[in-house]
């Protein structure tokens, strides 16, 4: 930007947008002080230089605001993380499910881990059984992202929430599209 701008020849396009050609740095920043503006390099890879006749503040926060609007865009996907063991109740398996269930509902992918120990390890085909009967009782919430491997003495499913679009023709309902009630 102004003085910083180091090379001898720059291609100048004017505050309107209009090409003004190439000419030497110095005559470009005297032009962009006599408009009352800034010379702000815009494309400096290029040969040579492209810099810009402008008002660098104004500039400065439309940059701020496309980007703030971009991260506004941008859906953040979290994962939770749900632990069982392979002797659990059927109550808190269905708590637990429930759990599940709310956090797809939010739009988080949820990681289902299986803790084995000692022994246990020799009964793996238990938390297998586990996890696909956890798939199937959720299937109408989610789909299986990662299916059912043995991680050290854990087992371990992720399982992802299905697009609203799905969940409504999986509940017999047909999808609403915007300006329906």
């Amino acid at each position: 930007m102004n003085d910083r701008i180091r090379v001898a020849e720059v291609r100048v396009v004017g505050p309107a947008g209009e090409q003004m050609g190439i000419m030497p740095t110095a005559q470009a920043l005297s032009q962009a002080q006599d408009l009352d503006f800034d010379l702000v390099e815009v494309a400096p890879q290029a040969d040579p230089p492209v810099v810009k006749i402008m008002d660098y503040g104004k500039f400065k926060y439309e940059q701020d605001v496309r980007a703030r609007e971009s991260r506004k865009k941008q859906q953040q996907v979290s994962v939770k993380e749900m632990k069982f063991r392979p002797k659990i109740s059927k109550h808190d398996y269905d708590t637990k499910k429930h759990h599940i269930e709310r956090f797809l509902h939010q739009g988080s992918k949820v990681k289902v881990t299986i803790m084995f120990r000692g022994r246990e390890m020799a009964h793996t085909d238990l938390g297998g059984k586990l996890l696909k009967g956890l798939a199937a009782d959720l299937e109408e919430a989610s789909t299986v992202e990662v299916m059912p491997k043995l991680d050290g003495r854990n087992m371990v499913m992720v399982l992802a929430p299905l697009k609203k679009e799905k969940r409504a023709v999986i509940a017999g309902a047909e999808p609403q599209t915007e300006g329906e009630s």
